[in-house]
């Protein structure tokens, strides 16, 4: 993957992918149509710059991703701590939280989680 950006636009499409995957080239120009209102040449240029960012392939008429949507926004996120809180999850929870107060539920979960993430788990 070259820098692991995708714009704003980028990513809108790509979320038109992950949707659908595997979707033919043909499907996805017409969903992107529908739904972005983009034309065909521009579904396939933007289609063949992230297919050589390394996010997705084309295959045979056949798009389908190298890097699924989880996997593309737990590095974005992991890069947003990095840059902005010297990778420090801590720092970036007390950040967070400070304007946000957490409900019940969202406190439990967050528990679950960090309980089963810990270190030697």
């Amino acid at each position: 993957m070259s820098d692991g950006k995708m714009g704003a636009a980028e990513l809108r499409f790509a979320d038109i992918i992950w949707e659908n995957e595997p979707v033919s080239s043909t499907r996805l120009a017409e969903i992107s149509g529908q739904k972005l209102g983009w034309k065909k040449s521009t579904v396939y240029t933007v289609l063949k710059r992230l297919c050589e960012k390394g996010f997705f392939k084309n295959e045979d008429g056949t798009v389908s991703s190298l890097v699924s949507r989880n996997d593309y926004y737990a590095r974005k996120s992991e890069k947003f701590v990095e840059e902005n809180f010297e990778g420090s999850l801590p720092a970036f929870f007390a950040a967070f939280t400070s304007r946000k107060k957490l409900t019940c539920e969202e406190y439990e979960s967050l528990k679950k989680m960090i309980d089963g993430f810990g270190e030697g788990k």
